[in-house]
């Protein structure tokens, strides 16, 4: 939907470039990824102190750029040589009130004498620097500052020039994220004097979207995070910012909706007695009622002549495969041809695989009532390309499995029906598009995605589609048992955590050894940190498991290679198989009944909960094993969130609440303004719930966002995400 590029007064006035008002220091600010106005209004304090208040200088890091309100304890000049060249420096040890931060000044013996008549004994200040280290401590060198008084007010700085009486004029003082070029108080007083330029900026939005929020003008806000009198003033501030953002997000999600509804695609509707009925009567189990349920959903979307956008969401071992299967199988009754596009080449050979294995002899193209599946992908050689790329334009081949390399130019489909998109985190908006726009019709879309996705974030990352979910696990899926492994505080653990894998494989069943990298950081194996593929590999290959035939896999490999390694793991000619991330998804191995994830403080949660969900697939019940050392503080109360709990949803949740969402709508969004610098999924979910309903109405009473004049600031955030 091209919209063109209209502004509102509001917002053309924030999107003005940030050197107008800052002038020469406009490069330190795009460094921050400051480029407009709209940005640094958008760059709030990360905190306020008031009074008394002092920062904690026990959790500096050494390394970072920092900015510390502190008191000074004591002061010790140690002057150069005398006269005009001479060069000293001034020892001043800052306190919290419990611990002490060393500061030193290094300059002519006339600025020492000129730093010492603020740097007073009970002074209070904002010291800015990159925290270094000197005899094991962490130390400032040479930090700018400026002292201010109880009620906030500036008394004195380091750069006897500056004028801050603008930025410190009482009430909390907000302390910025900064930079070594760029101080919290420069930041300060641009936001100052940004806020003096826009004046009374009209705001942006309809008198009834106010109304229906209860928040803030846009410019009272503003001045309310940048310029509070009192602390209670910024939260509604912060509120009104963070909404802005949800809204705008919603708005694109509605009005891609919207143009959904004009995508006319071509009705499939599985024959009575075609080849859809035909693998539902050689089933080998029966469907859950989740599977039923969904697979009805999609059906009835592929009935209809507007193409279907859904998601499938499931939790690990719930059968999404076969849904999507069905789905294809549907499509290629009609005469139509499915596409399903997977991230990895591994994951791309397991789905290749698996369908197949399930297909059977329906997977011949040449019987009657069967198909083609065929695979393509990057690393198979010019005559295996050949080969499958003829079957696809020809209409040979029923069902294509490959990865991004169906996206290319020379790839035609005779009759694509349907796309299936696994792990659809991991391609953006452009490539879904581009593997679409090799139909005549639009084609219905089906992206699936193994990880369980709490409603506050499908609202923003799918918020364009339908969603269906599998909760239910199919029968015959043995339990499986987590144990956190604190290897620091036992390190005899990790030689039984072996022993034990190799009792498994005395058992007659195979192991997973999952390595957070491929190479070793250091020069020798470390059992606290060592946990490299290769060190680990080779551990395992001498000590403890003996003889016990151990393999390795990773992204690295040449594709023949890979394939083989995991067709022989599958086989059982193998015992162990130390790997990457790469196994996260898509490897059904029922023989495998343990894991061992080594460093797995290095994964997040929902990730360590699909690896653990390649064991336990057979009849036997799985163990897996998370080695971790606490280097971060609540880091194996984390592992043990997650070893206390199989529920995927759950997870999820406490997932996202401690690791944030980043940039939710990917590179699409590149250069607008809806990297979500402010809004948070997790906390912000009714935030995002009420722009939802307001951007549903705006829609409805102005689908194309056309009318003149219509709706300021909504079309204007239309036009920022959808212009493509």
């Amino acid at each position: 939907m091209a919209l063109g590029g209209w502004r509102s007064e509001a917002y053309a006035a924030l999107d003005q470039r940030i050197g107008l008002v800052v002038g020469a220091q406009d490069k330190a600010f795009n460094a921050m990824g400051i480029h407009t106005v709209g940005d640094l209004m958008h760059h709030v304090p990360r905190r306020y102190v008031v009074g008394t208040e002092l920062s904690d200088l026990s959790d500096l890091q050494v390394g970072t750029h920092v900015a510390v309100l502190a008191r000074v304890a004591e002061v010790r000049p140690h002057p150069g040589p005398p006269g005009k060249k001479g060069r000293g420096r001034l020892e001043v040890q800052l306190t919290d009130g419990r611990h002490q931060l060393p500061a030193t000044f290094f300059g002519a013996n006339h600025l020492l004498e000129w730093w010492q008549r603020s740097l007073t004994p009970g002074a209070r200040g904002i010291f800015s620097a990159k925290v270094g280290e000197f005899r094991g401590q962490p130390q400032l060198g040479h930090p700018d500052y400026v002292i201010v008084d109880e009620q906030g007010f500036f008394v004195a700085g380091s750069d006897r020039n500056r004028s801050m009486a603008s930025v410190f004029r009482g009430g909390p003082i907000g302390i910025y994220p900064a930079s070594a070029k760029l101080p919290t108080w420069d930041i300060a007083e641009a936001a100052g004097l940004t806020l003096h330029a826009l004046g009374d900026l009209p705001d942006p939005w309809p008198a009834w979207v106010l109304a229906a929020t209860d928040l803030p003008p846009l410019v009272e806000a503003l001045r309310a995070v940048h310029r509070p009198t009192e602390l209670s003033e910024v939260a509604s501030g912060l509120e009104r910012l963070a909404f802005d953002e949800a809204l705008e997000v919603q708005l694109t999600m509605a009005y891609r909706r919207a143009d959904h509804t004009r995508l006319a695609a071509e009705p499939r509707r599985a024959a009575a007695d075609g080849l859809l009925s035909a693998f539902d009567a050689r089933l080998p189990f029966e469907l859950t009622r989740g599977q039923l349920q969904v697979s009805r959903e999609i059906e009835a979307d592929l009935a209809g002549r507007v193409a279907m956008q859904r998601l499938l969401q499931g939790e690990v071992g719930s059968g999404k495969t076969v849904v999507a299967l069905r789905a294809m199988l549907a499509v290629v009754d009609t005469g139509g041809q499915a596409a399903l596009l997977a991230p990895t080449e591994v994951l791309a050979a397991q789905h290749f695989h698996s369908i197949t294995t399930m297909l059977g002899d329906l997977a011949a193209g040449g019987m009657l009532g069967g198909t083609r599946v065929v695979l393509l992908t990057g690393s198979m050689t010019a005559a295996q390309k050949k080969k499958s790329l003829l079957a696809i334009a020809s209409g040979e081949a029923g069902i294509v499995v490959g990865t991004h390399a169906l996206l290319s130019e020379t790839v035609q489909f005779a009759d694509l029906g349907l796309v299936v998109v696994d792990e659809q985190h991991r391609f953006g908006v452009e490539q879904r598009n581009a593997l679409t726009a090799k139909a005549d019709l639009h084609p219905h879309v089906l992206v699936m995605t193994a990880t369980p996705i709490p409603r506050s974030v499908a609202l923003t990352i799918y918020g364009d589609l339908e969603v269906s979910t599998l909760r239910e696990v199919p029968a015959g899926r043995s339990d499986v048992t987590t144990t956190v492994v604190d290897v620091q505080a036992h390190p005899r653990w990790v030689e039984r955590a072996w022993e034990r894998a190799r009792e498994e494989v005395a058992s007659g069943r195979q192991v997973f050894v999952v390595c957070p990298r491929i190479s070793p950081e250091g020069e020798a194996y470390d059992p606290l940190n060592g946990w490299s593929l290769e060190e680990v590999a080779d551990r395992l290959r001498s000590t403890p498991l003996g003889e016990v035939r151990v393999g390795v896999l990773h992204g690295q490999l040449p594709t023949e290679e890979k394939d083989r390694v995991m067709a022989g793991f599958a086989a059982g000619e193998l015992d162990v198989l130390v790997a990457t991330t790469v196994i996260e998804v898509g490897v059904d191995v029922p023989n495998a009944s343990m894991m061992v994830v080594c460093d797995a403080g290095r994964f997040g949660i929902s990730q360590l909960h699909q690896l653990r969900g390649r064991i336990g697939r057979g009849r036997f019940p799985g163990l897996c094993l998370l080695l971790a050392a606490a280097r971060d503080e609540g880091g194996l109360e984390r592992l043990e969130g997650l070893a206390a709990t199989r529920d995927g949803f759950a997870l999820a949740d406490l997932d996202l609440q401690q690791r944030r969402e980043g940039n939710v709508l990917g590179t699409v969004q590149a250069g607008s303004h809806t990297g979500m610098r402010l809004l948070n999924v997790t906390r912000d979910a009714d935030l995002i719930g009420l722009a939802r309903d307001i951007a549903e109405r705006a829609v409805r009473d102005d689908p194309d966002a056309a009318t003149p004049g219509f709706h300021d600031a909504i079309r204007r955030m239309a036009l920022v995400s959808l212009d493509e």
